[in-house]
């Protein structure tokens, strides 16, 4: 019995060994295969987690391009600045750590919601800009309080920076801090700080300007602090954006503006390069760069010459008598008219029970007359004959009614209206008076400064439709092309002898008839200091801006200032010189001036055009002391 018994024993021992034995060998077997699983069939997914815990992958902003006048000279660059940010993931408490902060440097009640909403908004680990451009002492201050500020770090970095302040500022826009509607995936904007452009060239060539980031990947302990950088990369610059403008005439123009509402442009009148875009009074745009404070923003906005828009692109006008030129054209091509024939002016002109007025009694005058001393009655009974169809065509030849194309944001079209766009926009006939208006340029009639300054660089050429250009071709390095850019501009198949009678009046509005001296042409002579016979010759205008009765108009005639501001006619120019062998044209645009077109833009046009001369730009290098800063545009040295 005994035996039996130990055998049985001895059996279910071996069983439960066994057992046992296969549990511990499948459970080894299990590990080695799970171990061999990790370290070699997973060992490389496992090392680029242990490598996401180690290593720090950030961007790096690139520097962004510059935008250069038409020599090289920097009319928007990148300065070097400090700024502080946060990382919200090692801040304890983000109101806690600002509190700390607040003790060290200025942080206002927007700046701490903009970081709040920020924190909300991006991942925990992506810096947070709080404080950008500090001086030298709070980022000292900072510094030293680093230990007690966990999540705080100071960052060296560029910020754009316009040397030349309100010279060029609507011209070249802004940058400024990236919105959410901004955000499109791209990386690069989301790093702390980032900026993008928001007007003018700044936005129109963001993307080339905004270059590719750049990588570091930084080692770090289990607390995230730095131990070491192991690669680094640095981005890929923007390009830089060379402009036809030139700096000295661009400051120039704005300074001889003064406090004046006013805009101008200043063309090549063969190759459309635009030397000069000034509309005053401007604004700072590097205040915009580093952020306006709430009383910048309200000064800005709510002074009525308003400096935040550009009135050379956005500005439409009444021409006035300015677009008695392409009444002119009008006439001649349709032989509505004869330059000699001739319309008497008795002071007023009568359509039926409609009376329209002129400035003065001229008499008889001929088509050359006429346009010197801008008869208004002329030019209604020219306009008569025409019809609005006929006028309208040939002003859209001269770039009237159209978008320029140099392609800077809101820019608007102006108005040349015809019968049916009258009956299309208003549901009404056109009517013989409203043609009277076109006649002189007002009614409907709109343009903008850019419009005027192309309508004067065709008539100036002989009949080419050239066209506005801003930004010149560019070679490897951003560095201005020596040559001319190539285009064939198309012909607008103008008769010569036609433009001949037109620039012969325009001739004379400024220097007068010949064997003849007005008033007019001592003003506006031109300074010949290497005796090549300069001569201006331009077109005047003046338009109201809204009916006045007859005693405001004589109490305006009498005392100028004593309208108020808004109320007062603006003044307009156009002009081309030389007179004998034209090379530049220019629009100039004065709001409610104190006076006319020949009294207050004419002045300022002609001190404009003596410096463009004067300069040069087409033929004449930049030099700085005795180094010649670049090539000019016609590849002279």
């Amino acid at each position: 019995m005994s035996i039996t018994r130990d055998s049985d024993w001895t059996k279910m021992f071996t069983r439960r060994a066994m057992v046992l034995g296969g549990v511990q060998a499948t459970m080894i077997a299990t590990l080695v295969g799970r171990m061999y699983y990790l370290q070699v069939i997973q060992s490389d997914r496992y090392k680029m987690l242990a490598d996401d815990n180690r290593i720090n992958f950030q961007l790096l902003g690139p520097p962004r391009g510059r935008i250069l006048d038409r020599f090289g000279q920097s009319l928007a660059l990148n300065k070097q600045q400090f700024q502080v940010t946060v990382i919200p993931e090692r801040a304890p408490g983000i109101g806690a750590t600002l509190d700390a902060l607040a003790q060290l440097i200025d942080l206002s009640e927007h700046d701490r919601e903009r970081i709040k909403k920020e924190v909300g908004r991006k991942r925990s680990f992506v810096p947070i800009t709080i404080k950008e451009n500090l001086t030298w002492d709070e980022m000292a201050r900072i510094q030293v309080n680093t230990p007690d500020l966990p999540g705080i770090n100071i960052d060296e970095g560029l910020t754009r920076f316009y040397p030349h302040g309100e010279a060029a500022a609507h011209l070249l826009g802004y940058v400024s801090a990236v919105d959410e509607a901004d955000l499109n995936g791209d990386p690069l904007l989301q790093l702390p700080g980032f900026r993008i452009g928001k007007d003018g060239v700044e936005k129109v060539y963001d993307l080339a300007l905004r270059g590719k980031a750049g990588t570091s990947q930084v080692e770090v302990n289990a607390y995230g602090r730095a131990i070491r950088e192991l690669e680094h990369h640095e981005g890929e610059a923007g390009s830089d954006v060379v402009l036809t403008i030139d700096e000295r005439i661009q400051s120039f123009a704005g300074k001889r503006l003064g406090d004046e509402s006013a805009s101008l442009a200043v063309m090549d009148v063969h190759t459309g390069d635009l030397l000069a875009l000034v509309s005053n009074p401007s604004f700072d745009a590097n205040a915009f760069s580093r952020g306006l404070t709430g009383e910048e923003w309200k000064a800005l906005s709510t002074n009525d010459h308003k400096p935040l828009i550009n009135k050379v692109l956005s500005g439409q006008y009444s021409p006035g008598s300015t677009f008695k030129t392409m009444v002119t054209l009008a006439a001649l091509e349709h032989g509505v008219i004869t330059p000699e024939q001739t319309v008497f002016c008795g002071g007023s002109y009568a359509l039926g029970s409609y009376i329209k007025h002129c400035h003065k009694v001229h008499g008889n005058v001929p088509m050359v007359r006429a346009i010197s001393l801008s008869c208004d009655v002329y030019f209604y009974e020219v306009a008569r004959r025409l019809g609005v169809d006929k006028i309208a065509a040939m002003a859209k030849k001269f770039g009237l009614g159209e978008i320029s194309g140099i392609g800077l944001p809101n820019e608007k079209p102006g108005l040349i209206p015809t019968e049916a766009w009258k009956k299309a926009a208003r549901g009404e006939r056109w009517a013989p008076g409203d043609t009277l208006n076109v006649g002189i340029g007002q009614g409907d009639v709109l343009a903008t400064p850019i419009q005027l300054a192309t309508m004067a660089s065709r008539i100036a050429n002989g009949g080419i439709a050239v066209k506005p250009r801003l930004v010149r071709p560019t070679v490897q390095g951003g560095q201005p092309v020596d040559e001319e850019s190539g285009e064939m501009f198309e012909s607008l198949n103008i008769p010569l002898p036609h433009l001949e009678i037109l620039r012969q009046g325009m001739f004379d509005v400024v220097n007068g008839p010949p064997g003849t001296t007005t008033a007019m042409a001592a003003r506006l002579r031109l300074n010949d200091p290497e005796k090549k016979t300069w001569a201006l010759s331009g077109k005047t205008g003046t338009a109201a801006v809204r009916g006045l009765n007859a005693a405001q108009r004589e109490a305006q005639k009498r005392d100028p200032a004593s309208v108020p501001w808004a109320l007062r006619d603006n003044a307009l120019f156009i002009c081309f010189a030389p007179s004998h062998a034209p090379r530049y044209a220019m629009a100039v645009v004065v709001d409610h001036a104190l006076g006319g077109g020949g009294a207050f833009a004419a002045p300022i046009a002609r001190d404009i055009m003596e410096e463009v001369l004067r300069l040069d730009p087409s033929r004449k290098p930049r030099v700085e002391g005795d180094q010649i800063a670049a090539t000019t545009g016609d590849g002279h040295t």
